[in-house]
C-alpha cells in the first residue's frame, strides 16, 4: 500500500538552486528560524502528491518523505554541507579506518 503524503516546495531567494518542501502551504512552523532568514524570500513552487510520483527531479522520494514525517520539512541545495548546516544537522562523515 502505498503511503499519502502531499508536500509544498518552496522556492529560496537568498540561495540558489534551493527549495524548501513542508506539509502544509504556508506553515513554516516547524522550520527553524535560522535556516528561513537563509533562504531569504521564499517564492511557492507547487504542491506535489508524493504518493503519486515515482520519482522527483532532484530529491530522492524516500528522503523527503522522511524528512517531512521526522522534522517537517525538506531541504533541497546542490551543495550537501551547507544544506545539513543550515539545516541545524551535523555532516555524516565516514570514519578514519583502524590501520
Amino acid at each position: 500500500m502505498a503511503l499519502l503524503m502531499k508536500t509544498v516546495i518552496y522556492k529560496g531567494h537568498k540561495k540558489q538552486d534551493s527549495y524548501l518542501y513542508i506539509e502544509q502551504e504556508d506553515d513554516f512552523s516547524r522550520v527553524p528560524e535560522i535556516l528561513i532568514t537563509a533562504l531569504g524570500k521564499l517564492e511557492f513552487v507547487m504542491a506535489v502528491d508524493l504518493s503519486s510520483q515515482k520519482k522527483l527531479a532532484c530529491a530522492d522520494i524516500k528522503q523527503v518523505i522522511s524528512a517531512l514525517q521526522e522534522d517537517g520539512f525538506y531541504l533541497q541545495m546542490p551543495n550537501e554541507s551547507e544544506k545539513l548546516a543550515l539545516a541545524g544537522k551535523k555532516p555524516v562523515s565516514n570514519p578514519i579506518p583502524k590501520l
